[in-house]
Parts: structure tokens; sequence; C-alpha cells
């Protein structure tokens, strides 16, 4: 067994920081071949599933005249440097933490096509002093609440459990589930319209958004100053990190109006670029324009010695959201996030297979084994 201790010259992997999708994912498939078996039970309600959102980022069911689109997030470990931020800072990051929780649930609810309609909270503490931190809990709910308006949904409820055992004390864990519809039923996203010839939009990131935390927290270890060291004038680490999670739905609602039906959305999470290898077809995603990556992933790439296959299959590196549409409308598409504060870019083009991505710029090339969730 090896004593090496990692020292700041040695490659700060994700794996290292206690992620594995090896073993992640294997437990995803199995869940939802299991869960796939359980779709005929809404036949006895008069309704059925939509197959082809299996594995996809929401789940769709046909309820007659419009499809309701369903699903459930959890922020990860994003809250532990908030804590840390608000101990060396004294200010709560808790409604940037909120717009987080609440984007998880919402971008991936609108990859189907969906109009995000209700929003649930789960916020489970490790005790009931969580929720005395008066500053930081009006301003959890400060957040949520201005989240929700941003994306015009309804907060419906929640849950607040005090888990002490389950949860660390003085330490919360973050959900949200969101319900949406989608009406008309053409808005229906689930890539069975994707073909040859489509345009790639990359929607820019504002940030670490909430995937990569724990490396982002491993890598604290390696900084003098930790959270509180500069990445760029008045710009500290930790603060960097808390920038909230750009929330996509505006866009796909304005897409909608501006007469847009996307072929098929992704949202640049977990796994990174490899992301865009969601779609089960056989089609090679050529990227030929790579969006500015922020300051912040850009200190982490570069303080964990990362290269580009590691950073691009870990963080979303400047690019939040996919959005796949005909060439034709790719370059109303750019102007239509633009118009709702978005950056956007025509990053490249969809092909006949092999199932693969390459990131042409880079030299990057990720092959069908790059991603199994299905």
């Amino acid at each position: 067994m090896s004593t090496h201790a990692p020292s700041s010259s040695d490659t700060l992997s994700y794996e290292q920081a206690g992620v594995n999708y090896d073993l992640i994912d294997p437990l995803k498939v199995a869940a939802q071949r299991a869960a796939a078996a359980t779709g005929a039970h809404l036949a006895g309600h008069g309704f059925s599933e939509v197959p082809a959102s299996r594995g996809e980022s929401a789940y769709v069911v046909d309820v007659g005249p419009f499809y309701l689109a369903s699903i459930v997030e959890c922020l990860g470990t994003k809250t532990l440097v908030a804590d840390e931020m608000y101990q060396l800072t004294g200010k709560s990051y808790y409604a940037s933490i909120a717009q987080d929780t609440i984007a998880m649930a919402i971008n991936d609810l609108i990859t189907v096509g969906a109009t995000p309609l209700v929003v649930q909270a789960y916020w489970a503490a490790g005790g009931s002093e969580w929720f005395g931190d008066k500053l930081r809990a009006q301003s959890l709910v400060e957040g949520w609440k201005k989240a929700c308006d941003v994306c015009q949904v309804a907060w419906g409820g929640g849950e607040t459990p005090a888990l002490a055992g389950i949860v660390e004390a003085g330490r919360i864990d973050l959900a949200a589930s969101c319900t949406g519809l989608i009406n008309p039923k053409e808005r229906l996203s689930v890539g069975d319209k994707l073909a040859p010839g489509d345009a790639i939009v990359l929607l820019a990131s504002s940030g670490i958004h909430a995937n990569g935390l724990s490396l982002a927290r491993k890598l604290v270890e390696r900084l003098p100053e930790g959270y509180l060291t500069e990445i760029e004038p008045g710009l500290s680490y930790g603060e960097a990190l808390l920038a909230p999670t750009v929330l996509y739905s505006p866009v796909t609602e304005a897409l909608y109006k501006a007469g847009i039906t996307p072929h098929y959305c992704a949202n640049i999470t977990g796994h990174g670029w490899r992301k865009l290898l969601r779609h089960p077809g056989q089609f090679t995603y050529r990227i030929h324009t790579v969006p500015p990556v922020t300051a912040v992933l850009k200190f982490m790439k570069e303080h964990a010695k990362q290269d580009d296959r590691e950073a691009y299959s870990t963080l979303n590196m400047g690019a939040g959201f996919a959005i796949f549409v005909p060439a034709a409308d790719a370059q109303r598409t750019v102007e239509v996030a633009k118009a709702q504060g978005v950056d956007a870019w025509v990053a490249g083009q969809i092909e006949a297979g092999p199932k693969q991505l390459l990131i042409e710029p880079l030299g990057l090339q990720f092959g069908d084994d790059a991603l199994q969730l299905r």
C-alpha cells in the first residue's frame, strides 16, 4: 500500500477527491432497468410513459392533452463551501445556494421540452440548530423564492427534517423536485428528431455550477490561503465557487416563443462535456468553437494539474447547457439566449456516426464508452 501523500505537483482527479463514476454509474443503470418495469402501472390510471424519456434527465408521462415531466435533484456538497465561507467572512451565501439547488432540478427538467410549473423543497439539517441561524435560514428562503420568480414556477411546499446522526451537525442537505408540462406536445424533446446536420449551441456557465465541488474542496488543501486565495483581483476562490448556477429555463421558454423547437438538449453537469454524448444514437459530435473558460475553472484546472481530457471530463469548462437545433435556427438560438442575458455560441454540428465527441480546437476525442447512463 502506497503511503505517498499527494503534493501540489501531483494531478488531482475527481476520483481522488472521492467521486468515482465507474462505481456510481452501474447502480444508476440497474435502478433505471428496475424502474422501467414499473412504467406499466400507469396504464391502470389511463396514462402511459414516454419510453424514450427513460435514461433522460427528466421522466415524461403522457396524460392525454399534454405531457407531464418530473425530476428530483440533490445539490451535493456545495453547501460545505458556503459554510466555510460563512465562517471566514460572516456572509451568508445561501441565497446563491438556493438558486443552485433549484437550477439542478429545473435545468434537467427543461431538457425534455418542459415548462417548469411547481418546485418542492427538501432541506434536511443535522439538527434543529441549523434553522435557528436567522441570517442563513432567511437567506435560503429569499434565494429560493427569487429563483422561483425567475423561472416563473410555484413553490408548492417542502420538507425540513432535522436528521441528527444522518446529516452531520451544523450541516444541511438540500434537494429540489420539479414538475412541468410539455404543452403543446410538439415541444417534447427526447432526441427522436436529432439528426446529422443539426447544430450544437452551447450556453455559457457562470462558473463551477454545482458539479465538481468535491474536487474544488479537495483542491483547497493546496492553496496557502484556502478559500480566501485570490484567483483574480478582488475575487476569492470561495466567492468564485459560490457564483450561482445559471437558470436556463428563461432561454428555453424564449426559444419556444420565438418558434424554435430544439431537437435535443443536455444539461452539462456531472461527467462534464461527456454529457454531449448522452443521446443513445450513433452520432459524431464535432466541436469547432470552444467557449472561454470561466476564471474559477481555469484556476482549478491549473492548480489540480489536470490536462484538457480530465478537465473536460469532469467540469463544465464554460458551457453549462447544450441545445441541438436545426442548422437554420442556430444563429437565432444564440440571439434569443443573449437577449435573456445568457451568452451562447454555435459550437459545432452533428454528423452520422460513429458515436464520439470531437473537440477539435483541443484535439480531444471521447468515444462511445465515455458515458454509460442507460
